[in-house]
């Protein structure tokens, strides 16, 4: 990681955000893929900066069964009529209630890059 790189992550006061960007950036690396260093490039972001997508948001602009990452948080404001599955940095509670009760699926971004190291099939909200 280049100097100033190294500075801002290490400036986040979440010991998870750190550990998050640089396993992202290695994973852009090692499988040369580009929406694992975006994802890494928007948490780079000041905190208050990161995405907050409400599941109307998700419920207007994802299929039923697919994927869909957020670098941020995901709200439970709104319906969510598709069983989607949701790979976020952070889920308030009731995002996660709907979420599970309409058949979908809540994930940390450490475990979708897990799942899907190649991150193929993944749309990217904001």
């Amino acid at each position: 990681m280049s100097k100033t790189t190294n500075v801002k992550i290490q400036r986040k006061t979440n010991p998870r955000t750190p550990v998050l960007i640089a396993a992202l950036k290695e994973g852009a690396r090692q499988n040369e893929v580009a929406i694992w260093r975006d994802v890494a490039e928007k948490l780079e972001r000041p905190g208050r900066n990161y995405a907050q997508v409400n599941l109307s948001k998700i419920n207007r602009y994802a299929k039923d069964g697919e994927t869909v990452i957020i670098a941020g948080k995901v709200l439970g404001a709104g319906i969510l009529e598709k069983a989607v599955t949701v790979a976020a940095y952070n889920f308030s509670a009731t995002a996660m209630g709907k979420i599970a009760e309409v058949g979908g699926k809540c994930l940390t971004i450490e475990q979708i890059m897990e799942e899907n190291p190649k991150g193929s099939g993944i749309k990217i909200l904001q």
